[in-house]
């Protein structure tokens, strides 16, 4: 069960090591692009070319799915990157139902534990395969592994890594429950020893506009943690004109003592600075609203940045 990219490479090192996946259930088709025609999710392309059956519910409680689900007898469910199982579906195979989360669990339980890991600067994330149950994401867990996070890193580039390494991951479980060999460890007994726990919610807009009273730091792991999608912006507005979204996907954070914030300096030719808490904030990769992601260089030499301008 799993949508995006990320679920790719676990469906498929199943399919390598001959294990026999009977069906494979994924989000329905959307309208995407300015055609909006209909397009599959990327498990749905894999397991087409695999001639692997796949089932699309718009509801996962519906009965019809449910039959249709129970039909294939499967001896275990496996969820990457999907929704949030209802018990009857979870329940169903005999050796139970285990999810790959993007997480050490207990820590950045959420839809987007890649992203806020980043955003708070962390160093070192991993992978965690666990048992559903009611709760989400507080499952018994049956194996982590650790992943480094490189120190100008994007949630991007993690995630391309993490999808790899999680695919491993979850060959390893699938292979342990196979031989009987689990002995899963409940995250209350994490939990004991953890001190702060981190939620990974859902990122909404407001996670993505850059506040510049906070430090340089803190705005240079939001940008990299919400780089590429959705990404962090700040609002920009000429006197007289409507404010406008900037995108950043890529900055470096220069330390400056305290200084004024919210302020814009650029000789708009080939640098951009805006002052946060404690430094400067100076993009790399940016966009303006209709206009593709380009460097800064690429992008003043067709966009000038006024100086009379705000930083809302």
């Amino acid at each position: 069960m799993g949508t995006p990219a990320f679920a790719v490479p676990s469906l498929e090192i199943l399919v390598e090591n001959g294990y026999e996946v009977v069906a494979v259930i994924t989000a329905p088709d959307k309208p995407a692009g300015r055609g909006q025609k209909l397009q599959m999710s990327p498990v749905k392309e894999y397991a087409l070319q695999k001639n692997i059956p796949v089932l699309q519910p718009v509801k996962l409680s519906d009965p019809a799915f449910v039959e249709e689900l129970r039909s294939f007898r499967a001896d275990l469910q496996i969820v990457v990157a999907f929704r949030m199982l209802p018990e009857i579906v979870w329940s169903m195979p005999p050796l139970g139902t285990f999810n790959l989360h993007g997480s050490l669990l207990p820590q950045y339980r959420g839809a987007a534990p890649i992203h806020h890991a980043l955003m708070n600067g962390e160093k070192i994330t991993g992978l965690t395969t666990f048992f559903l149950k009611h709760e989400i994401d507080t499952g018994n867990i049956i194996l982590r592994r650790e992943v480094p996070i490189g120190a100008e890193e994007t949630t991007g580039e993690l995630h391309d890594r993490m999808m790899v390494v999680g695919a491993e991951l979850l060959l390893d479980t699938v292979k342990l429950i196979e031989n009987g060999a689990v002995k899963t460890i409940p995250q209350s007994e994490i939990l004991e020893a953890t001190i702060d726990l981190h939620p990974a919610p859902k990122i909404f807009r407001e996670h993505c506009k850059l506040n510049f009273s906070r430090s340089a730091t803190e705005l240079f792991n939001q940008v990299r943690g919400l780089s590429p999608s959705p990404g962090a912006f700040f609002e920009y507005q000429e006197p007289g004109k409507e404010p406008i979204s900037v995108k950043i996907f890529r900055c470096r954070a220069v330390d400056a003592g305290t200084v004024l914030t919210h302020e814009l300096f650029t000789d708009n030719k080939s640098y951009i600075r805006i002052s946060a808490k404690d430094g400067f904030i100076e993009p790399i990769e940016l966009q303006v609203p209709g206009k593709k992601r380009m460097t800064v260089k690429e992008l003043l030499q067709g966009f000038r940045f006024d100086p009379d301008a705000q930083i809302l």
